[in-house]
């Protein structure tokens, strides 16, 4: 699994503390310095059956001055995971990927969920 975080973002270390609580085996990347790639993203797209929105983060100030809001509706979906790859903060942190399933934003009774049934599966 890899855990793509922003280290100032609060969210970011509280879903960090989790996966370390329940001694996850992960890697962490700061998401400026090394967003996901297109393929991550891609993948987190089918993870969250194709709802783009999930991987954007829409609250943030990168979102807002790049104006993404109007543009979206006019950007092709390879466009805008190529955005996304090239600026770490348009991205819904905390990203988690692993194999099976991938989650953004942090919420701790989904996180255990999908955290249970990948032990199952691997």
């Amino acid at each position: 699994m890899i855990l793509y975080l922003y280290s100032k973002c609060s969210t970011c270390q509280t879903a960090l503390q989790f996966l370390k609580k329940c001694d996850v085996d992960i890697a962490v990347k700061e998401i400026v310095q090394e967003p996901p790639t297109v393929a991550e993203l891609q993948q987190m797209l089918q993870f969250q059956k194709g709802n783009l929105k999930k991987l954007l983060n829409t609250s943030g100030l990168l979102y807002r001055e790049m104006q993404l809001s109007l543009k979206l509706k006019d950007m092709s979906v390879e466009e805008v995971l190529v955005l996304l790859s090239q600026h770490g903060m348009l991205v819904k942190r905390p990203f988690l990927i692993a194999d099976h399933f991938g989650l953004t934003g942090f919420n701790e009774a989904e996180w255990a969920q999908f955290l249970v049934k990948s032990a199952l599966v691997d």
